[in-house]
């Protein structure tokens, strides 16, 4: 019997251009929850796909309790044991979660119909099993994102799985609902269950893992049990070099007069009497518990949202904002939580997405200038270190982190006056952190304002100059830089405030 439930040796996988595994090998123990970090585009994604039947490796093998297996499709993966929850859900809302949950595994009756009162006991047990005592014939969409979460882990738990795949599981999540699933992590373990957990949060894996493996540029480097990690040997090993300040805070010339003041800011039942001032040369963090209303006030000012009463001023002077053309017209740019849904065009290339901001710049009469757009795109991805194959390449075939630097890319372009970055690096590995922050010291330089929301207390404090503190749509403190209460302690009790 082997010592592992999974176990991959020397794989390889090719795409045109470019080699995305090469010679990797990983193995998980039954009952194991092993860790996998690596910077964004260093084969994370595409290992997990091998593995779970998605791409086929071209040289290399996997081994399932000690045999080797050959998976065609995620259908084979999953009938030999192996489950993947993905970063983006697949959950269908609009079904109840017994549908979800049993989608291509129907309990049938006698008669050939599907046995709904069997699935639903079934699905109410599976959920209890994960601590979620709901009603399974509701719909998955009316729940938060933790339970659809351990919807997803209950599909796994449905097939008997020998090793469940976690790809980035907290990144949606809050507080308690990541509390929810440490300890729903640990009794799958308890049941002898392998756990691959990705994460870039490196708290996360020395609460949770028993080892780590860390790969970079499509190759292993190291696994390591978690005792003999530290932070800085794990940056290292994942970056390839040292990074002693995670946070490169620069400072630029505070403008004398606010660049955006938002005065009384309503909007029924989600903002209430939001006020505050956000200057150029400076970054404002916003902080607060999940659900504070902190997005809710970006996508305020940029027009997304209607607000029913309240006022916004640029440079001095009051603006009419009644959707995001008018916000972008007035020099206010957006960078959304949801890059791919509001962020990118998926099927189009890099270039054609980097321009999406100010098609102006790029346009003479009725053409674009290709000439200028490359210019200006190829310099986007040297100081992005966009990791792509070309400019042409489809930003939907793109690392998570690298899709991030190409939003980032996009309204850098537009040369806007205020930069609303929300959770700008949600998902991105440390080194794709520091060169996000290193273009939020750029902007900062050149006299921009700067406003960035984060659930990370540790990227507010390292980032900001000033801090906006919100509670259910309320802001309950703004705090300086230089102020007795810029630290975690007193920034939470803020949160927790009324």
């Amino acid at each position: 019997m082997s010592e592992y439930v999974v176990e991959l040796k020397n794989c390889v996988k090719r795409f045109p251009g470019v080699i995305a595994l090469n010679q990797m090998h990983l193995n998980v123990k039954p009952g194991e929850i092993l860790g996998l970090i690596g910077e964004n585009g260093a084969g994370k994604s595409t290992l997990i796909k091998v593995l779970t039947g998605v791409h086929q490796a071209d040289e290399g093998q996997i081994f399932v309790d000690g045999k080797e297996v050959t998976f065609k499709n995620p259908n084979e993966s999953g009938a030999a044991g192996i489950a993947c929850v993905y970063q983006e859900l697949n959950i269908e809302k609009l079904l109840s979660i017994t549908d979800n949950i049993f989608i291509n595994k129907w309990i049938k009756g006698s008669n050939g119909l599907l046995d709904y009162p069997a699935m639903h006991k079934k699905a109410k047990e599976v959920m209890l099993s994960l601590g979620q005592d709901v009603d399974p014939t509701l719909p998955a969409g009316s729940f938060g994102m933790g339970v659809q979460q351990m919807i997803e882990i209950a599909k796994a738990v449905l097939i008997n799985a020998k090793m469940i795949i976690m790809d980035e599981p907290t990144s949606s999540l809050g507080e308690k609902e990541v509390e929810q699933l440490m300890k729903t992590c640990r009794e799958l373990k308890a049941r002898g269950i392998g756990i691959i957990f990705v994460s870039h949060k490196l708290e996360e894996l020395f609460e949770l893992c028993d080892r780590v493996t860390v790969i970079r540029d499509g190759m292993f480097i190291e696994t390591r049990d978690i005792q003999d990690w530290d932070n800085e040997s794990l940056i290292k090993a994942m970056v390839g070099r040292s990074l002693e300040n995670q946070f490169p805070k620069q400072f630029g010339v505070k403008s004398e007069q606010p660049v955006l003041k938002v005065e009384h800011l309503e909007e029924a039942g989600v903002l209430h009497d939001v006020s505050f001032e956000a200057y150029g040369g400076q970054i404002l963090g916003f902080a607060g518990l999940v659900g504070a209303g902190r997005s809710e006030t970006m996508r305020a000012i940029f027009g997304a949202d209607k607000i029913d009463s309240g006022t916004i001023s640029v440079n001095g002077k009051k603006v009419t904002i009644r959707d995001p053309k008018d916000a972008i017209k007035n020099g206010i740019a957006f960078l959304t939580e949801d890059r791919k849904g509001q962020g990118l065009v998926l099927a189009q290339p890099i270039e054609t997405n980097l321009i999406l901001a100010n098609l102006s710049r790029f346009v003479k009469g009725i053409f674009i200038q290709d000439k200028v757009v490359d210019e200006v795109c190829t310099g986007n991805m040297k100081d992005l270190n966009i990791k792509a194959v070309s400019l042409k390449e489809e930003v939907g075939q793109l690392s998570g982190g690298n899709q991030q630097k190409v939003v980032i890319g996009k309204w850098v372009n537009s040369d806007a006056e205020i930069y609303i970055f929300d959770e700008p690096t949600r998902g991105i590995d440390v080194g794709a952190k520091v060169e996000v922050y290193n273009v939020m010291n750029r902007l900062v330089k050149d006299g921009k304002c700067v406003i960035m929301v984060s659930s990370e207390m540790p990227e507010i404090l390292g980032m900001s100059d000033r801090v906006v503190v919100m509670r259910e749509g309320h802001i309950t403190a703004i705090v300086d830089r230089d102020s007795e209460e810029f630290n975690q302690e007193d920034l939470m009790k803020h949160a927790w405030e009324v």
